[in-house]
């Protein structure tokens, strides 16, 4: 049991020193895009709803905005209470629960490529699901009704003050989901045996379909994962499972399912969940084809 706990202990440090960097520039660097640019994200997205390229001008926005989803749902709820369509509501809020700048520094961890990947496919998903909406949907997708914008915390008149408490915040809201991930890589390096690994998790189509329902239980903190990606992939996952994961789990993460349903009649929220399923499994077929 002793040499157990000391193993245990020695690669909890490995990935921590390993992670940590990451994780930390990516607190500063959501902190930052929050405190300084939160409110001109916002304006943009007010501006570009009706423009022949809105769709694609939302997704975008939705990758680049800080916002959790508790805060994205209110937001949105404003806009369509002033006329926006539901299509770019959808492609806003749909890329917005899969990524964000915090998350993109995060990836970092995994490499360029993965970066890349990560973030293409949260962006095309985005718009895929703001033209579905806008074709089949002629308003009647979303429910908003009750909804108000989120409050604004970020007002302390002292700049630095209010980034140091963004930055604090921060880290209670992602630390105890970061430690967790680091603890289960560092058990699962003992645990598991490279070869389950590769077998499971490999570019093949099982391995991509076993990676994107993997996510679903396991994708518990967007930080979390990130070091049991790092291991995972260390150990022969594929390009294509990686990115399969890295969709399905946010999009099917309890709070962010949560914030959906109370917009999304059932009818929606299923199609919803198919939606993010499939789409993950396409993108991970795309990754693994393009790699």
């Amino acid at each position: 049991m002793e040499k157990e706990f000391v193993y245990f202990c020695r690669h909890f440090w490995i990935v921590l020193r390993d992670i940590a960097p990451f994780w930390a520039a990516g607190i500063v660097g959501g902190s930052v895009v929050s405190v300084f640019a939160k409110e001109r994200l916002n304006a943009l997205f007010a501006r570009i709803s009706r423009g022949r390229f809105s769709i694609f001008a939302a997704s975008a926005i939705g990758v680049a905005s800080p916002l959790c989803m508790y805060g994205t749902v209110p937001l949105a709820a404003s806009f369509s209470e002033k006329g926006m369509d539901d299509g770019v509501l959808a492609a806003f809020m749909m890329s917005s629960v899969l990524l964000n700048p915090q998350l993109m520094i995060y990836t970092a961890a995994l490499g360029a490529e993965a970066l890349a990947a990560r973030t293409a496919a949260a962006f095309l998903c985005g718009a895929a699901a703001g033209f579905l909406v806008r074709r089949f949907f002629r308003g009647g997708f979303f429910n908003f009704d009750g909804f108000a914008r989120a409050e604004n915390r970020d007002t302390d008149p002292n700049l630095a003050a209010r980034l140091l408490k963004n930055m604090g915040r921060n880290v209670r809201a992602t630390a105890p989901g970061f430690l967790g991930g680091v603890a289960l890589t560092a058990a699962l390096m003992r645990l598991v045996p490279s070869r389950a690994i590769a077998g499971a998790f490999g570019e093949s189509g099982f391995g991509i379909a076993a990676a994107t329902l993997a996510g679903v239980p396991l994708y518990f903190c967007g930080g979390g994962t990130i070091p049991l990606l790092v291991e995972w992939m260390g150990r022969g996952m594929g390009l294509g499972p990686a990115v399969a994961f890295m969709l399905s789990g946010p999009a099917t993460k309890l709070t962010n399912l949560g914030a959906l349903k109370t917009v999304l009649g059932a009818r929606s929220f299923a199609l919803y969940i198919a939606f993010s399923l499939t789409f993950a499994v396409a993108a991970g077929y795309a990754a693994a084809f393009l790699q």
